[in-house]
């Protein structure tokens, strides 16, 4: 039986790239929404723009979408201009899309709704673990402008919704650099073939402090599973692997599976960004030598956006009893996920093999 036709906005994502697999195999009608044609197997590829409102209009027109699931975003210079952004893409995805066969719209946005957005990121302190219930960070957040378009879509046209909060998504996502475990893989790599010390770029504070992780396909499990519950609808769920771990074990257990030999850390931050300033020959070289896939370590690894994670000051622990408490009990171990992740990234040779 077919589950419903489903919109996944952002299919080439990490988010919605996953979730898209997921729900072909889990036994739906996928289409996925992207400026660049999804590739994977059993997606519809659909292309458009949404901050263009007329070829969003043309190429989602007639589209029998039963259940959104968005899962994307775009960024400015400014917090401001990430609001009025990202809030026009979605107006423009609700106008062109008949809400009349809509039932179920589901929404990834993350942990900045507790930490605040990236100019006033760790503003909120909101206590630890985070809980859905907590109040808004003051001031704007792109975040909350998706939820309260969505939300009021919902309400005028009687749509079942859900927000899922996931906090750092690590998985397979060949063309999407905001992945801190392809990231740290490249980055370890660069490290064993140079004879570079694996030095963790972060604040104490994160390797001390506890913390959490989403795993792609978890993430993908809860969204579905949200989607056809009756009882999860109207809810906002924190979407975790169910562990917590610190940094200064976790960090250790990524540079022994890599061979490589970890420092304490550094009094002083050591930014990614800093470190592998100038590296592009380096990777190039690395690629030729070990035959890999992509000679250009731009489009493999994201610096500041692992930075931005591994350098907060503050603990980052989210609550997932609601999510237990309405009938989800997936879990994945964070260390899994990276060792997996890194196997797989061998396996398809975007990294050199690891033994």
């Amino acid at each position: 039986m077919r589950k419903g036709n489903a919109l996944v906005v952002g299919a080439t994502g990490i988010t919605g790239g996953n979730l898209a697999q997921y729900l072909v195999a889990s036994g739906w009608t996928v289409y996925g929404l992207s400026r660049r044609p999804s590739k994977t197997p059993g997606v519809v590829p659909v292309s458009a723009d949404l901050l263009d409102e007329q070829a969003s209009a043309e190429a989602l027109k007639g589209l029998p979408i039963t259940h959104v699931f968005y899962c994307t975003w775009t960024q400015r210079d400014s917090e401001d201009e990430n609001v009025k952004a990202n809030g026009a893409m979605m107006n423009n995805l609700f106008a062109a899309l008949d809400p009349e066969r809509l039932t179920h719209v589901s929404l990834v946005t993350g942990t900045k709704q507790y930490l605040g957005s990236f100019e006033a990121y760790g503003s909120g302190k909101v206590e630890t673990p985070f809980r859905e219930s907590a109040e808004r960070v003051p001031g704007p957040n792109f975040y909350y402008t998706l939820e309260d378009i969505m939300r009021d879509v919902a309400e005028r046209y009687d749509i079942a919704w859900n927000v899922h909060r996931p906090h750092t998504v690590v998985g397979y996502a060949p063309g999407n650099i905001m992945n801190m475990g392809t990231t740290l893989a490249v980055y370890a790599t660069i490290c064993r073939e140079t004879g570079r010390a694996f030095t963790f770029p972060g604040s104490t504070e994160q390797w001390n402090y506890l913390t959490d992780m989403t795993d792609a396909l978890l993430l993908a499990r809860q969204m579905e599973w949200a989607a056809l519950a009756p009882g999860a609808a109207n809810q906002a769920f924190n979407t975790v692997n169910g562990d917590t771990f610190r940094w200064r074990r976790m960090w250790t257990e990524i540079g022994e599976y890599f061979g490589l030999e970890v420092a304490d850390c550094p009094e002083t931050p050591q930014p990614l960004e800093q470190q592998m300033a100038g590296i592009e020959d380096t990777w190039r070289e690395i690629a030729e030598r070990h035959d890999l896939i992509e000679p250009d370590v731009t489009k493999l690894a994201s610096w500041w956006h692992t930075d931005g994670d591994l350098g907060r000051t503050q603990e980052c622990v989210n609550d997932v009893n609601k999510c237990r408490d309405f009938g989800f009990y997936e879990h994945r171990e964070t260390r899994a996920s990276f060792l997996d992740l890194f196997d797989r990234l061998a396996a398809e040779r975007i990294i050199p093999p690891i033994r």
